[in-house]
């Protein structure tokens, strides 16, 4: 989805996290049991639970609750393993995992949980504490928080069951879905509660017939103050439906689709698997390989109930063009380390895919082309630049400008649509601008982490809006590794200067994660010397394509579009006048 894998981005995906398992032991670790441990996040506490059984054959089985944001939904642990007194275990599906070993003394497993950033965890024996019953409050409210120039929606879910009263908060327009509140509290008609880690801090007060709810949120470290104003929702409205997705392809389609799978043999352990879609009639045909944006995606880059591959698959097959779309490694029924590859490892897989399509006697072979999404768009030239078989590139919201440049843009412009004032950002990206030099400068991803943990002094963290007590170790496993630094050293430029074959790059006006004037402008000025290198800019579009009004991510899933027919008909028809007889 998105293009950044930012500080604020990293902290929104581990809203996905689960939970999890082991049970005691006295003096050697018995595994098997329930066991729980809690995440210290930059959106609260995040209180995972690890159910560990034995099945007939004696093997380990095992399962992984969120218990404060999921409770009773329960994730499949692929595999589990104890090692003497060290215990791991993973989640391929969302790439999550766990190492650590146990702490005789604590009767605990003391280690480091892994999605896409690490997080220190420790499980200790037994269920996590219930807690406590809010009466009078379960159900689902909905209203806005008043933030500087923002106007914010803000959804609360209130559940009571076995272990208390639960709320989660969505603030769609921050891209924020089920935060856990603490400290939540009824007396009479007031109600309080409390959000990241007591950072922010909710008091309101009920209407007399309990169907609305005025408050305000103050955030303790700079005195901010949003107005709230929440109304109980009843009847079919408590119920919402998803938004309709009217663009997601319906079978029968008049073409076929099959189910494919292909080996990396940079990696030996990369098993891609994915959908190849063939026109009808007599081929061969000329194809394009889809290359996801950041974060592991699946196949159709599924966001938000969207599945923008999907549609660009149907639209482009059905006017004679092929196209493969894979999931991403580590990812659905693709196999490796989503978590441990940069750009340039995940453009390998780009050309073991278009490796595998001139195996089949339906393409040709000199019509091969990658189309990349957002940091697809960056993929997609890097493997190109390495593969003379290549003979087309299609960049979509693509990079042009320097990386470090483009996140400070980005953060910025995003920052203001979800209620930072210019004062805040102004005060934060010296901050972000030194992080990010100092993990680029830095020879290895080793010295890049030591060398962001620097930055992070006590004055530096007060500008970020971070209390003084949180570990800035969390921060910086979020914004350091190898991905991180490799991205933070690339420049875009010289790589779209040695592209010979036809380039097309479009970025639509409303683009706020990557800003399409001055994104596109590069593109145009590095490509200069290419004669068939076309570069467009689409009013009205976000990130995604989609007809917006603000471009802010809080509209992606609200918008019932998936990608704009003009810009479907743009990358169709530019192929099409190079590629189809």
């Amino acid at each position: 989805m998105s293009f950044i894998r930012s500080f604020g981005a990293a902290a929104a995906a581990l809203s996905l996290l689960l939970a999890g398992v082991p049970a005691l032991a006295q003096e050697a670790p018995q595994i098997v049991g329930d066991w729980h441990g809690t995440l210290t996040t930059p959106r609260g506490p995040v209180v995972l639970v690890l159910y560990v059984t034995e099945g007939e054959d004696g093997a380990l089985e095992a399962k992984v609750e969120n218990a404060n944001q999921a409770p009773g939904q329960m994730a499949d642990v692929t595999s589990i393993a104890v090692d003497g007194e060290h215990l791991s275990w993973k989640i391929d599906r969302i790439g999550a995992s766990f190492e650590g070993d146990w702490q005789a003394e604590n009767h605990a497993w003391k280690g480091t949980f892994n999605q896409g950033g690490a997080l220190p965890l420790t499980f200790e024996a037994g269920l996590p504490p219930p807690m406590p019953v809010v009466e009078g409050l379960d159900g689902l409210w909905e209203g806005t928080a008043k933030l500087n120039n923002a106007n914010l929606r803000q959804v609360l879910r209130i559940t009571t069951g076995e272990r208390g009263t639960i709320m989660l908060i969505d603030s769609p327009d921050q891209l924020a879905n089920g935060v856990p509140v603490e400290d939540f509290r009824r007396n009479g008609r007031e109600v309080s509660f409390s959000l990241m880690g007591g950072v922010t801090k909710f008091t309101g007060t009920l209407s007399e017939d309990m169907t609305r709810l005025n408050g305000a949120y103050t955030n303790t470290l700079n005195d901010n103050v949003a107005e709230v104003s929440l109304t109980r929702m009843q009847g079919e409205a408590a119920a919402p439906k998803p938004p309709a997705r009217p663009q997601t392809p319906q079978e029968p389609f008049p073409y076929t689709a099959e189910e494919v799978a292909f080996d990396n043999p940079a990696f030996a352990e990369v098993h891609l698997a994915g959908t190849l879609t063939l026109p009808e009639g007599k081929g061969p045909f000329p194809a394009a390989v889809l290359i996801t944006g950041s974060g592991g995606q699946d196949r159709d880059e599924t966001l938000m109930g969207h599945r923008p591959f999907a549609v660009i698959a149907d639209y482009l097959t059905r006017r004679g063009i092929a196209v493969l779309r894979y999931d991403d490694r580590g990812v659905a029924k693709s196999t490796g380390d989503y978590a441990a590859a940069t750009s340039a490892d995940l453009a390998t897989d780009a050309n073991a895919a278009a490796a595998y399509l001139m195996t089949r006697p339906e393409i040709r072979h000199d019509a091969v082309g990658f189309i990349g999404h957002s940091e697809g768009g960056m993929i997609g030239p890097i493997a190109a630049s390495k593969n003379s078989d290549i003979a087309f590139v299609v960049m979509l919201a693509g990079p042009g400008t320097h990386l470090d440049q483009l996140m400070l843009s980005q953060q910025r412009l995003i920052g203001m649509t979800m209620g930072a004032s210019e004062a805040q950002v102004d005060k934060q990206e010296p901050v972000m601008a030194a992080l990010f030099r100092a993990i680029a400068d830095a020879d290895t991803p080793e010295a890049g982490k030591a060398a962001a943990r620097a930055v992070l002094t006590p004055e530096a963290l007060a500008k970020l809006g971070v209390p003084a007590n949180y570990d800035p170790d969390v921060i910086v496993g979020q914004i350091s590794g190898p991905w991180y630094q490799y991205f933070l050293k690339y420049d875009p430029a010289p790589v779209l200067a040695s592209l010979e074959m036809p380039i097309l790059a479009i970025g639509g006006s409303l683009d706020l994660q990557v800003p399409a004037e001055a994104n596109l402008a590069a593109i145009k000025a590095a490509t200069a010397a290419n004669s068939d290198a076309t570069v467009t800019e689409l009013p009205g579009l976000n990130h995604l394509f989609q007809h917006a009004k603000t471009g802010g991510i809080g509209e992606y899933a609200q918008i019932e579009e998936t990608f704009a027919p003009e810009a479907l008909d743009l990358v169709g028809d530019w192929i099409a006048a190079r590629f189809v007889n």
